[in-house]
């Protein structure tokens, strides 16, 4: 009797234990920089795949989500981000929580860093421009006619792009743009001589391009920017036909998360068929695997508009880029660079008048082929 007893006493105890870890683990804690309007779908099925789970979704900045995936108290349990090289970087500091699951090991490798950084989206790089635009000069379609628009005086304070100091994700690109483009500073001048106006988001550029404010935006996230121009008939996007940069938006579970569980069940739904459908079919931000249907995929991407999708590598290269001294250095010329043409009413560089700030750049066709493998869905393929 007392063995029975006592056998008893510890099946209670255990079972109180066990009830005190499933409440812990009724709670998911997501910072994202991702608009929640446009997470909503995912979150939702999510939370119906998995009712006994609570999501709390913080949408905040690329920088938001790096200051709190270092210093928040408390931790969140998963974070998003589009700013591929601040999210590599977590994960080499012993950040984030290595993956054993089916979904994480199946994934394919070029979207996947040390089965801790994943990225889930492939999200191209866009221009996007105001049907203003149309009346003054013919819309650019790659980069080259880009810095011919810049020339037209209409122009003059109505050019925005990403701002490289708030803005990890705009940072980023214009890194990589750097690495592309041989004349991409050219362009930065082009756009510092037409009183180009900086923004923090893609949101806010696009805003501007509805009020009117801007008629011409560079760089924004065409996931964004296509689900706007949807519902805002002025709002014209255009995938550059000469090269676009693509963007995979990452999510890591953090090494602290609170509720593990709970995290590693988001990451298996997020990578799994069920979460890549909803994304294919419910959100502008493209699934890129394979054998998704729906009109958000890699696959459908390139069928509209050709192979010049540069994909950005998911790999250990991204740590260059934050770097303190490289980014102290790339913001130095960028501020040097924007202002080098002192907003005169011809944005061309003139070798007479700049010689002895810089040196005149060749006429170099433009982009410079990747150095890389560049990968696509449909080979081994952010």
């Amino acid at each position: 009797m007392k063995y029975l007893i006592a056998v008893l006493a510890l099946l209670v105890l255990n079972l109180g234990s066990t009830a005190r870890v499933s409440a812990a683990e009724s709670h998911l804690t997501i910072e994202a920089a991702l608009d929640f309007n446009v997470a909503e779908p995912l979150i939702r099925a999510f939370e119906a795949a998995h009712p006994d789970i609570k999501v709390s979704y913080h949408d905040s900045s690329t920088l938001a989500v790096d200051r709190r995936a270092r210093d928040g108290s408390p931790p969140a349990d998963v974070y998003i981000s589009s700013a591929m090289p601040w999210q590599v970087a977590l994960a080499n500091q012993g950040r984030a929580a290595r993956l054993d699951l089916p979904e994480a090991r199946q994934w394919p490798e070029w979207a996947k860093w040390r089965n801790e950084v994943f990225g889930f989206t492939f999200e191209p790089v866009v221009i996007a421009y105001r049907l203003d635009l149309a009346r003054h000069t013919l819309p650019p379609q790659t980069h080259r006619e880009l810095l011919q628009a810049l020339q037209i005086p209409q122009l003059q304070g109505r050019v925005t792009t990403y701002d490289p100091e708030s803005s990890g994700v705009g940072y980023s690109l214009f890194q990589q743009d750097a690495r592309y483009s041989p004349r991409f500073w050219d362009l930065v001048a082009a756009m510092g001589a037409r009183g180009v106006t900086p923004e923090a988001t893609s949101r806010a550029m696009l805003e501007g391009l509805s009020e009117g404010r801007y008629w011409l935006g560079y760089n924004l996230l065409g996931s964004y920017a296509i689900a706007w121009a949807r519902n805002h008939p002025e709002v014209i996007v255009q995938v550059p036909t000469d090269y676009s940069l693509v963007l995979l938006r990452t999510a890591l579970v953090a090494r602290n998360a609170p509720h593990p569980r709970a995290a590693r069940l988001f990451m298996a739904f997020l990578l799994g068929p069920k979460g890549q459908h909803v994304l294919a079919g419910q959100t502008p931000l493209f699934s890129p695997l394979d054998g998704v249907v729906g009109p958000w995929t890699a696959a459908r991407l390139r069928d509209q508009v050709g192979d010049h999708l540069y994909p950005i590598p998911l790999d250990a290269s991204l740590l260059a880029f934050v770097d303190p001294l490289r980014r102290e250095a790339f913001m130095r010329r960028w501020t040097r660079e924007i202002t080098i043409l002192d907003r005169t009413d011809d944005p061309r560089p003139s070798p007479s008048n700049t010689a002895d700030q810089r040196t005149a750049r060749p006429e170099t066709p433009w982009p410079r082929r990747p150095t890389t493998p560049v990968h696509s869905s449909r080979e081994t393929q952010p």
